[in-house]
């Protein structure tokens, strides 16, 4: 079994509504156990900066799926709620990354692992930090990369889960 990080995302309709729905689906899909998940964050757009806020998470779980079968299942689960892929860093309902994935580094056309921006990005550092304040990400404390993302708006929301 391996200890993966999954970021999830929304920001189009029910954005907490979408999170709470694609943790349920990742609790009952085969190969994933011990799910835990993060607090929600509201969080600014980065990248294409004209569209609304997003709401974000991240959860914790253990696989015996592969990083492939796990890419797959992700996308499963983001077509089952609603998620087009029209525009690159565009709007959606829903968006699961696979962060990390054990101490796996991972190139490929299809995926990549560690996530390629994930140092970069406060709304999946800091609930990646409240599951795990001791994770380092390529030999990096985690404390040590979020320092670096103070300018980002990242704000705790209330849900349903917590």
């Amino acid at each position: 079994m391996a200890k993966v990080y999954l970021g999830l995302g929304s920001n189009l309709g029910d954005k907490i509504g979408y999170i709470e729905k694609a943790i349920a689906l990742l609790e009952n899909s085969d190969g994933i156990r011990n799910l835990r998940a993060s607090s929600l964050y509201k969080t600014e757009p980065i990248g294409n900066v004209d569209q609304d806020w997003f709401v974000n998470a991240v959860v914790e779980i253990e696989t015996d799926l592969n990083p492939m079968q796990l890419l797959e299942c992700c996308q499963g689960i983001e077509t089952k709620l609603g998620r087009k892929r029209i525009e690159k860093w565009g709007p959606r309902t829903l968006d699961i990354d696979v962060l990390l994935y054990g101490n796996a580094e991972i190139k490929s056309a299809e995926i990549e692992i560690p996530h390629p921006r994930m140092v970069e990005r406060a709304f999946v550092l800091r609930p990646l930090a409240e599951l795990n304040p001791c994770i380092e990400i390529s030999g990096t404390p985690i404390q040590v990369l979020l320092s670096s993302t103070d300018n980002q708006q990242v704000e705790k929301i209330p849900s349903r889960l917590n």
